[in-house]
């Protein structure tokens, strides 16, 4: 399974998502839209959004903090 979380420093939905991650013992990659200008042309590019968090789950885009949809995705009960 491949989870990508496009964030950035100051945003704290997208620490609720790593937190999130962390907790479930999942594994994830991050990428700093911020920072890195090739992250954020990729998340235009597959999600269509400007906004931080969005969470990709094996090609499955995830925007903001939705537990549901990533439970669903991650196969959490």
């Amino acid at each position: 399974m491949k989870v990508v979380v496009y964030s950035s420093e100051m945003c704290p939905w997208c620490d609720r998502v790593k937190e999130f991650l962390k907790e479930h013992n999942i594994k994830f990659e991050i990428k700093d839209v911020g920072r890195d200008i090739k992250a954020r042309e990729e998340l235009i590019e597959k999600s269509g959004q400007l906004g931080v968090p969005v969470t990709i789950i094996d090609g499955e885009v995830i925007v903001g903090f939705n537990v549901p949809l990533l439970k669903h995705y991650l196969k959490i009960d």
